[in-house]
């Protein structure tokens, strides 16, 4: 016997309110309460990928979201790792608050440097984001060799970015790149395991543009 379908009926703007509030209810039957600083941007990643594990697997250092959100008020620009990830971010609201969005990893001069050296072109495009003379938010959502090569640059003490969003999805790499990012004393936000992706990395970018605007 096929099982009665409950469809429910909203005004285009009214969708992704009903569906913050639908998991804001199912957090709640999990017994799951996030912390309130996070919560904006872990609600939008499950909203993202209607995945709750997120909830239990999504890691900030200490005070992230409120110094992420300092950066984006004074300009701070994002470099991501892939073209995909570049596409998600909101670029109007970035803009509105003086920063722009990059990514390196189609440009010929990357991939030149990726041959010659035996790289991958998303490592060289985290080089590459050195020329940007502002502070850098990183948001990486496929490459766990971009958070390899960012955290060899730290502990070589030649580079130092402002903030890395650490969410490669995979399995060769993935999860130690995002551990060693958590050994660094840059600020970050990263999901432990395999699971992330590049329309993770823009979900949590824009989760934290939307709640800077909505507060400054």
């Amino acid at each position: 016997m096929e099982r009665e379908l409950k469809i429910e009926y909203f005004l285009p703007q009214e969708i992704e309110k009903r569906s913050f509030e639908i998991i804001s209810e199912e957090l709640l039957k999990r017994n799951i309460e996030l912390p309130t600083d996070q919560e904006p941007v872990t609600k939008r990643v499950i909203h993202t990928s209607a995945d709750f594990e997120y909830a239990e697997t999504m890691a900030y250092s200490e005070d992230a979201p409120a110094i992420a959100r300092q950066l984006l008020i004074n300009g701070a620009d994002i470099v991501t790792d892939t073209n995909m990830a570049l596409a998600g971010i909101n670029k109007k609201a970035l803009a509105r608050l003086g920063g722009q969005a990059h990514c390196f990893m189609a440009d010929e001069d990357v991939a030149q440097a990726a041959e010659e050296r035996g790289f991958t072109r998303a490592a060289i495009s985290m080089e590459k984001a050195r020329i940007i003379e502002k502070p850098v938010i990183f948001a990486v959502g496929n490459a766990p060799t971009a958070l390899l090569q960012l955290y060899r640059m730290v502990e070589e003490d030649q580079y130092h970015p402002a903030f890395i969003i650490g969410v490669p999805v995979g399995f060769v790499n993935v999860e130690a790149s995002k551990e060693l990012i958590m050994r660094t004393k840059i600020p970050y936000i990263v999901n432990r395991g395999r699971k992330g992706g590049s329309n993770i990395a823009a979900a949590i970018c824009n989760a934290l543009l939307y709640e800077t605007l909505k507060n400054r």
